[in-house]
């Protein structure tokens, strides 16, 4: 401001002795100084002071005595006489009657009959007048800006423009402020003072007056302040009465220019405080400004981001100014940038051999300067990016001759050569003449000479190199989005990059640098990363790697990277970098798709199978599991070279018709590599890392339930918690490391002593359950070689347990190599059937060998439990198994029909469908046999029916008597009275309950998964003795509700024969040891592994399935089902013949007692079925014989009277039957037994009802 040259401003020592009311201070400046002060210190030297302190006396005495040589003193004291309540009354009058007056200055209360000139008449006033003529003019200028809606005046008053009063003027306005501050605001005064000349003067001598005002102040001015202060003269105004307050107060510039930021008002003000800033201790490496403006563009708040970049678009427009901040600004930093350049630079090109570091023109730059220049390339790329700043060719120059200087070889210079060359790619309009792009080619040629000194010398793993192989790949393959996008990333901010600038750059790269040849040449030198993981940022070979397998670059130039990958593979650790997954799936892609179907053979060879073991030579030697001795290759490579081959397989499979076509078959992983890798144990490891593993254990889980659905067995996940969860690991973190510790010899022989031994076996079993059950894979062998020892008798039931224990253990580490043991090892004795060594492929294609163990397994709860988990284990397997062996041929075999077809038009293409179809019908025989076996194993044997055991047990110990149940050989009611018997001897812990149970329980498990197998089953039909089991012990069974109206409703009548076979060799194995005639029909009924001869009509097994099904679940749908098989009961009396009729009705009568006992409102329906079958079969008596005895009419009096059938108390019946013995019965005529029949199943009934009653 012009109009106030000369004027002395308060000095920051001045206001801080202000501020502390440090007299020592105050008494240490000039006369023009202490003058300034003076209205504040004739206050505190008048006025009755707060602090009453002794110390406070004493310097009140200094400061009056400091202010007895001034003459100034008196005036302002005579001001303070004024009677300052009745001023203040006068001037609200004047504003209430400025009010109404709408602003006028036609009349005033404070100030009359001015005779001469305002400052004539402050000069001859007293000093109440001085106060009514400056609290006037004060008052006017504040109600017009009041009124001014925020629009800029400069009001000119004679008042506050006289140099000779000015001194006088701001007296009578600080003492008007300090004794009339409900009037007079202080921020509504500051902000008045900025419409008049001389106003930031004023503003600081009343600021410097009441010192705690300051922040107050400046908070008022800057919300009041303009969004861009440059724009308009009130904002420049108010930016330099803002910067005149913190040169007062420097101590406050930061927080005042915080204040700035916080608003977004003023930007320039924010800058010159930055430009004014002076700290006490110089950084250095960044200075305040490059500081300042890079925290503005490149932080996180986008509303100051836009602010500031706004600021910097509308300071371009007008014309340059060396008062403008901008321009001080921008030339502050092209100061600094000078500062730190080398040497002599310019743009000379030196000759070929003038290229010497220590040369002219080409000296390095400083390492001291190194991360200021990288912090000013940084903000020069916000500046010119995200603010749209437009270089001067004198900007333009030096931000060139920056860029392309050479640093030290450093971690700092590394960062600066990748940010230089960045911004070369973001601007390359910095290059615009020849001789500057000679001096950018040759710039390069130095970056791509010096990457692997600068890589050695920094010892850093992300060097510049990779960058140039990266954005050199990325022009090849016209990627120019991702160049962009790699430019942002590294430069840390995004920049709008349009894609045809980056023409030039392009053409420079893959015409004069790299060519692509070059590149993939390139690239397979290069190191690979040692201790890979996520912890190493930047860019690395990996990524150059992963962009040239996407382009297939090195397909196209045939150039093998399959060693690379692999030595990188195996150069990795925790965390995993985000960059392995997506490169191991380009690999596999470049090795099964060709890069043109004109070449199909320009693929990428596979991991060969040899290195593959050498990664898990340290774990394979110990099956699915590895311990002890450090591993040579650490668990990331472990598990990244499983999920190449799992996701290798996946992807061939998938793969397998576009192959076809082009008649490629890229080579299979043998089985023989599948089973020495630990699978399992390393899924296992990946649980407990998945926080350093990244997506790699989601990855892996979701290969394994495709290729390996039997590791991912519901049962094992939650075993493996029970073994690694907190309980096992507080035992062993008890067990002493003294202990003994026992051999696998010394448990071998415990094992081959039995039973004597059995007190040392336990004691070896027991020590190893505190084992872990990596630490249990030593043992697996002599665990698994003895189990047939103990299907001897008198071997305690406890080490069975403890056996089951460790099993259990060992399945979570090594399932695949535990199962083929333990099959082999439970066969049967060789004395009774040749012994046969399975392996892991018999297994999944046959899973039902597992069943053809020993038969004292049947009866060994603790194995029986083992070979379930294997049975279920395997069939899942097997289903996998088959799938992938469809996938494998399926499209080869219909390629070579295809060729062998050419010529024969019309010829349906349907092998794939029928081998489906087989595929299909053979998992449904293998899942169907081992359900109908299982049920076989469930029958007690002949030695157990002896003891008492039968298969209704199960049924009683759940729900009491069975009701309806009819004894064989009797049919009159007094003959039902062994229904209730007792248990048999042991009540229910035996070893076949203990059996049923298990073997329910995987039946439930899998109606679930598949209820179609439950359908199949009970479409075969099973023996009706297992019924009662079944339907108690497998809960999932009453989903047979569904389908029991599909099975009545079969056409056939005639007894049918249900088997299920498997391949020709088990029915060869199965026919040897099990064939045998039925003794209803003329056929051999074959089954896998156990013959089941179920020689039973689909109605009838249907109707004694629903009997029991009704009893356990009575529900709506039970009772619409059982109506229905009434109503078919009613419909096949009347088809039925005389022979048939008695073959139905005599084993499906019985049933009709659940239904009444289970659904009452039944009773009239069965009732009525029974008189009509009575009625049936008493009128075929009676053709032949005359009927002696009166059924009919016993049944119709039982049908409308039946509550007097029974006597009270449980006496006999009113009516009497004719007792008859079951030999007259077998005897007698097949309608005479069906009328007894039925007259014993409604005596059931109404007995039944009664005693539910």
């Amino acid at each position: 401001m012009a109009d106030r040259t000369g004027l002395q401003f308060v000095s920051s020592f001045a206001f801080e002795a202000m501020q502390k009311v440090d007299v020592i201070r105050l008494a240490a400046l000039s006369d023009p100084e202490l003058r300034l002060l003076l209205p504040c210190l004739v206050r505190m030297a008048l006025c009755a002071p707060a602090d009453q302190s002794q110390s406070w006396a004493q310097d009140k005495k200094l400061i009056l005595r400091l202010l007895s040589g001034v003459e100034a003193v008196n005036s302002i004291v005579a001001l303070l006489s004024v009677d300052f309540h009745a001023l203040e009354q006068d001037a609200r009058k004047e504003q209430q009657l400025r009010h109404k007056a709408g602003g006028s200055n036609g009349e005033s209360i404070l100030v009359t009959q001015l005779q001469h000139g305002l400052t004539l008449e402050f000069e001859h006033s007293d000093p109440l007048r001085r106060l009514r003529l400056t609290l006037s003019e004060l008052l006017a200028i504040m109600n017009k800006v009041a009124d001014s809606n925020g629009e800029f005046f400069l009001k000119s008053s004679e008042l506050f423009e006289s140099p000779v009063y000015l001194e006088e003027v701001a007296d009578v306005l600080c003492i008007l402020q300090a004794e009339l501050p409900s009037l007079l605001p202080i921020v509504d005064v500051a902000e008045a003072l900025l419409h008049v000349r001389n106003g930031d003067w004023f503003l600081c001598l009343l600021v410097a007056n009441v010192p705690d005002s300051f922040n107050e102040v400046c908070r008022g001015l800057i919300k009041n302040g303009e969004r861009q202060d440059e724009e308009s003269v009130g904002g420049r105004r108010r930016t330099e009465a803002l910067r005149q307050l913190c040169q007062m107060n420097p101590s406050q510039a930061l927080n005042i220019r915080a204040m700035v930021v916080e608003e977004c008002h003023l930007p320039g003000l924010g800058v010159a405080l930055t430009l004014d800033y002076k700290p006490d201790t110089a950084d250095e490496a960044v200075s305040p400004l490059v500081s300042y403006v890079s925290g503005l563009l490149l932080g996180t708040n986008s509303k100051v981001r836009t602010w500031f970049s706004m600021f910097i678009r509308n300071g371009q427009q007008r014309k340059r100014e060396s008062s403008s901040v901008l321009w001080q600004m921008r030339r502050q930093l092209l100061l600094e940038l000078v500062a730190i350049l080398p040497r002599s630079r310019s743009t000379h090109v030196p000759n070929d051999g003038d290229t010497d570091e220590g040369g002219s023109g080409y000296s390095g730059l400083r390492e001291e300067h190194v991360v200021k220049a990288s912090a000013l390339l940084r903000l020069y790329c916000a500046l010119m990016g995200i603010a749209g700043l437009r270089p001067t060719d004198e900007e333009a120059e030096q931000l060139l001759q920056l860029m392309t200087s050479r640093p030290p070889a450093t971690p700092a210079g590394v960062r600066f050569v990748s940010l230089s060359f960045c911004k070369l790619l973001a601007f390359p309009t910095l290059v615009s003449t020849p001789e500057q792009e000679q001096l950018m080619v040759m710039w390069l040629s130095w970056m791509i000479k010096e990457e692997e000194y600068f890589e050695s010398a920094a010892g850093v793993s992300a060097s510049f190199g990779e960058m140039l192989l990266l954005v050199a790949m990325y022009f090849h393959s016209n990627q120019l989005s991702s160049i962009i996008e790699l430019v942002c990333s590294t430069l840390g901010m995004k920049i709008a990059i349009k894609p045809s600038s980056l023409s030039k750059m392009k053409t420079i790269f893959t015409q004069e640098i790299f060519t692509e040849q070059v590149v993939t040449a390139h690239a397979v030198r290069v190191a690979v990363t040692n201790n890979l993981s996520a912890n190493i940022t930047g860019f690395l070979p990996i990524h150059c790697i992963y962009q040239l397998l996407r382009s297939r670059a090195f397909t196209k130039h045939k150039v093998s990277i399959k060693d690379w990958i692999y030595r990188q593979l195996c150069e990795t650790t925790t965390p995993i970098h985000t960059q392995l997954i997506p490169l191991i799936d380009a690999y596999i892609n470049s090795i099964l798709t060709p890069a043109s179907k004109a070449n199909p053979e320009a693929t990428n060879q596979p991991i060969t199978e040899q290195e593959i073991l050498n990664v898990f030579q340290s774990s394979a030697g110990q099956g699915d599991g590895s311990r002890g001795g450090r591993q040579r290759y650490s668990i990331t490579t472990q598990l990244l070279i499983l999920y190449y081959i799992l996701s290798y397989e996946e992807n061939l499979l998938a793969s397998t018709k576009q192959l076809a076509l082009m008649q490629r078959k890229p080579k299979s992983y043998s089985a023989a590599l599948m089973d020495q890798i630990p699978i399992k144990y390393l899924v296992t490891q990946a649980q407990g890392l998945q926080q350093e593993l990244g997506g790699l254990h989601s990855a892996l889980l979701r290969l394994l339930a495709t290729n390996f659905p039997h590791l991912c067995l519901v049962e094992d996940w939650v075993c493996e918690e029970e073994v690694t969860g907190t309980l096992p690991l507080l035992r062993r973190m008890m067990l002493p490391s003294n202990t003994c510790r026992y051999t696998q010899s010394q448990l071998h022989q415990a094992f081959q002593k039995l039973p004597s031994s059995s007190p040392r076996l336990m004691r070896i079993l027991e020590h190893l359950t505190l084992l872990s059950p990596g630490d249990l894979i030593p043992y697996a062998e002599a665990l698994t070689a003895s189990m047939a020892l103990l299907l001897e008798p008198a071997v305690p039931r406890r080490i069975l347990q403890t056996l089951n224990k460790l099993w259990m253990g060992l399945n979570t580490v090594m399932p695949r190599r535990l199962w083929v043991m333990t099959v082999n090892a439970l066969q049967p004795s060789a004395k009774l059937l040749r012994q046969q060594t399975y392996t892991q492929n018999d297994l999944m294609v046959d899973p039902l060998i597992v069943l053809r163990c020993d038969q004292r397994v049947y009866r060994c709860p603790p194995l029986m439990d083992i070979v379930l988990h294997m049975l279920n284990g395997y069939l899942l397997a097997s289903k996998a198994y088959l799938q992938c062996h469809l996938k494998e041929t399926a499209d080869f075999d219909r390629q070579s029909q295809t060729v062998s077809n050419l010529g024969v038009p019309g010829q349906p293409d349907t092998p794939e469908v029928t081998r489906e179809e087989l595929k299909n019908a053979l998992l449904s025989a293998q899942d169907s046999a081992a359900v109908q076996i299982l049920l076989e194993v469930c029958l007690p044997t002949s030695e157990e029916q002896q003891l008492g055991a039968t298969p209704e047990s199960l049924l009683r110990s759940i729900r009491g008597p069975v009701p309806g149940k009819l004894k064989q050989g009797s049919l009159g009611p007094r003959a039902r009275g062994g229904v209730d018997e007792a248990e048999p001897e042991g009540g229910l812990l035996s070893d076949l309950r203990e059996v049923q149970c298990l073997i329910c329980c995987l039946l439930h498990q899998m109606f679930i998964a598949d209820p179609n197998i439950a359908k199949l089953v009970h479409f075969q039909g099973y023996p009706q003795a297992l019924l009662p089991l079944t339907v108690a012990g497998i809960p999932s069974i009453h989903i047979c509700l569904d389908f029991i109206p599909e099975l009545l409703a079969q056409p056939q009548l005639e007894k049918q024969l249900y088997w299920v076979d498997s391949t020709e060799r088990l029915q060869t194995c199965c026919i040897k040891k099990w064939g045998k005639m039925c003794s209803c029909c003329d056929c051999v009924c074959v089954c896998v592994c156990v013959c089941l001869c179920v020689c039973v009509s689909p109605q009838i097994f249907a109707i004694q399935l629903l009997s029991y099904l009704c009893t356990q679940y009575a529900l709506p749908k039970s009772l619409s089902v059982a109506r229905l098989a009434i109503s078919v009961m009613g419909t096949l009396l009347t088809v039925l013949t005389r022979a048939k009729r008695f073959s139905f009705f005599m084993p499906t009568l019985p049933c009709v007692v659940a239904f009444c006992q289970a659904f009452p409102p039944l009773y009239d329906d069965v009732a009525a079925l029974l008189v009509q079958v009575g009625q049936v079969c008493a009128s075929d008596v009676a053709t032949k014989a005359r009927d002696i005895d009166p059924l009919i009419a016993r049944l119709q009096y039982l049908k409308e009277k039946p509550q007097e059938a029974v006597v009270p108390g449980g006496g006999s019946s009113k009516l009497s039957l004719p007792q008859k013995t079951a030999e007259e019965l077998g005897g007698a005529d097949p309608d005479v037994q069906l009328c007894y029949c039925i007259e014993a199943t409604f005596m059931d009934i109404i007995s039944s009802t009664l005693h539910g009653l």
